[in-house]
């Protein structure tokens, strides 16, 4: 019986070790498949160069997936969003480059990926009559990267492409005032109108601000107030067409009909 039962034990405890053996090996061999990091990372890099953008991406992610701990991982991440952001896969981009951002706050390609990560939102601004959030996103991305980086040789050109979100965001406030106006909803448009010249007093809408700010308080009986935006807009755009109308307004000191 005893014989039986160590029979038993010992056959028990060599399948046991030929089954560990086995799952051993196995894990060795799939360990001995996976490519090295600068394979991997050469493979995605000429799918990017071949332009198969989607396949990069993905190809850049796996280095980070196999080797987390190697030197090419940082690289592979930025290089998977930069892949995301030239296959137009903005949303892609954007999840990317705000996780390489927060886990390498002061990486020495961080500015890089705020530029990126800007210019994903920018490149899908839309007309002024549109919901304008992805511009607030642009402008804000933007601002950031000129606050945090402002020596970078990134700098130069967020500030420039600033004035435009900006100019789109005026844009869009002019459009729900002119509205208002309309509906003769004075105060809602004197505030979008207000909202213009004290936040984006550098854009192209500031004299047609001005001009329906006179046209508004006008309206409402305030000539002072109405003649005080006029004399600014004078003061400022002396040969504009807005302040032409504007001047007409306050010789008469009454608006019948908002146009």
């Amino acid at each position: 019986m005893y014989k039986k039962i160590l029979a038993i034990i010992v056959l028990t405890l060599s399948l046991s070790a030929c089954a560990s053996s086995n799952q051993t090996k196995e894990l060795t061999e799939n360990i001995i498949a996976d490519k090295p990091a600068t394979k991997l990372y050469q493979e995605a890099y000429d799918y990017l160069q071949d332009e198969k953008f989607t396949k990069a991406a993905k190809s850049f992610e796996k280095v980070e997936l196999d080797h987390p701990y190697s030197k090419w991982a940082i690289k592979a991440q930025l290089m998977a969003s930069y892949a995301y952001y030239k296959d137009t896969s903005y949303d892609d981009a954007i999840i990317s480059l705000k996780r390489y951002i927060k886990l390498h706050p002061k990486g020495k390609d961080t500015a890089y990926a705020h530029y990126l990560l800007a210019m994903s939102y920018y490149n899908q601004i839309q007309d002024v009559r549109r919901d304008q959030e992805i511009t607030q996103n642009a402008f804000n991305a933007l601002d950031e990267l000129i606050k945090k980086f402002p020596n970078s040789s990134y700098a130069d050109d967020a500030l420039a492409k600033i004035d435009l979100t900006k100019d789109h965001l005026a844009g869009k406030e002019m459009s729900i005032g002119r509205y208002y106006l309309k509906q003769q909803k004075y105060q809602a448009a004197i505030n979008r109108f207000n909202n213009v010249v004290t936040k984006y007093n550098t854009t192209s809408h500031i004299p047609e601000a001005l001009y329906r700010l006179t046209e508004a308080y006008t309206i409402l009986g305030l000539h002072q107030i109405a003649e005080e935006n006029a004399a600014v807009l004078g003061h400022n755009y002396p040969s504009n067409k807005w302040y032409k109308k504007a001047f007409g307004i306050v010789e008469k000191g009454q608006i019948t009909k908002v146009k």
